[in-house]
């Protein structure tokens, strides 16, 4: 027998001789990852990628049942859940997958901005990244109303309402979204294929781009860091990456297991809205600080100017790679710093008092 060595390279010319990848195979062979105090947080982005994976595996599962109309979706998914072999883990996994996702986006976004990922040449890597995020959340708004249950409808019923607030184009865009006036059997199929058609490929353009840009840049290192040292890609940091992989499909699977999806009851569209409907959670800070606005500022609508502000903040959020540049560095440094720390500090406390205010009234 020979030697695993000698398999592996002959198994690498018989690709080579076929299949002529050129500095693309040579892009992936001689590739290093940056070795160092802070490199943990390089595992966020592969960690994310995989969850987006699980969503995609189990939503082509949960397609071959769901049925997407006001009349049949709550009980294609209570079919799903109760009939269809495995199926209540199938959607549990897909349900936490989600979050899980968005979570380790948010992380993974919070170490690259605070390691100063997105210096030159790393712009557009940053720019692609924050879109991402953007559309991992339009997954969820748009998948939140499918299973057409009482705390689905009226949160999406009360998240379009606030669309209609955007300037200029608020009254466009919730019609858009609804189909019409309402929220309904319009909305329902709107919200489906947008989830499982138009964000996909976006997502499919976008993460493409992303990774294309990572691959040949490389990994940032953080300005703090003086030491060169590095490990290849493969097979040093491809194995671990896989055991952080594992870890966090371990987690889903536990999750889906203890705590899985509920179905709830069927949306009754002429029933008045139930007493602590909120949205899910990764939108609750946003949520709670539209309450905290007052009814007017400046004779504009409260609300108004809540929107504007929180878009003002997205954009800033994608131009910080030109906001921060080298020349503007020194007591911009530390402001830029101060300021995304208490964005994430801000983030995370409404979070968590919206929940525990919800919970208690």
């Amino acid at each position: 027998m020979g030697s695993p060595m000698g398999a592996r390279e002959r198994l690498k010319s018989f690709f080579q001789a076929r299949y002529n990848l050129g500095g693309l195979g040579e892009l992936v062979t001689h590739k290093t990852v940056p070795v160092h105090g802070h490199s943990l947080w390089y595992y966020l982005g592969g960690t994310t990628l995989v969850l987006v994976a699980v969503q995609i595996l189990s939503g082509l599962l949960l397609l071959l049942y769901y049925r997407p109309s006001v009349g049949e979706a709550h009980e294609s998914v209570r079919l799903i859940m109760t009939k269809v072999e495995f199926g209540w883990l199938v959607r549990s996994v897909h349900a936490w997958a989600a979050n899980m996702a968005i979570l380790s986006a948010f992380i993974h976004m919070a170490s690259a901005f605070f390691l100063k990922a997105y210096r030159p040449p790393r712009e557009l890597t940053w720019v692609t990244g924050c879109l991402l995020f953007f559309l991992l959340m339009g997954f969820g708004f748009t998948g939140y109303l499918l299973p057409w249950n009482t705390l689905s409808f009226f949160a999406t019923k009360v998240g379009t309402e606030i669309a209609s607030s955007v300037p200029v184009i608020g009254k466009v865009l919730s019609t858009f979204l609804r189909g019409g006036a309402d929220v309904g059997d319009a909305t329902l199929s709107r919200f489906f294929w947008f989830h499982i058609a138009a964000l996909p490929v976006c997502l499919f353009f976008l993460l493409g781009a992303h990774l294309m840009m990572v691959q040949l840049q490389g990994m940032s290192r953080p300005l703090s860091v003086r030491s060169e040292r590095a490990m290849p890609f493969i097979p040093n940091f491809l194995l671990r990456d896989l055991a952080a992989w594992s870890v966090m499909l371990g987690i889903v699977l536990a999750l889906s297991a203890y705590y899985p999806a509920t179905v709830g009851e069927k949306a009754d569209p002429f029933a008045p809205t139930p007493a602590g409907i909120e949205p899910e959670w990764y939108f609750l800070w946003m949520f709670q600080t539209l309450k905290f606005f007052p009814g007017h500022i400046l004779g504009l609508e409260g609300e108004l100017v809540a929107i504007v502000a929180m878009g003002l903040a997205g954009l800033v959020l994608i131009l910080v790679p030109w906001l921060d540049r080298p020349a503007a560095r020194g007591q911009a440094h530390w402001l830029a710093w101060l300021a995304g720390f208490l964005t994430v500090f801000y983030m995370i406390g409404m979070t968590v008092y919206a929940k525990w205010f919800i919970a208690r009234h």
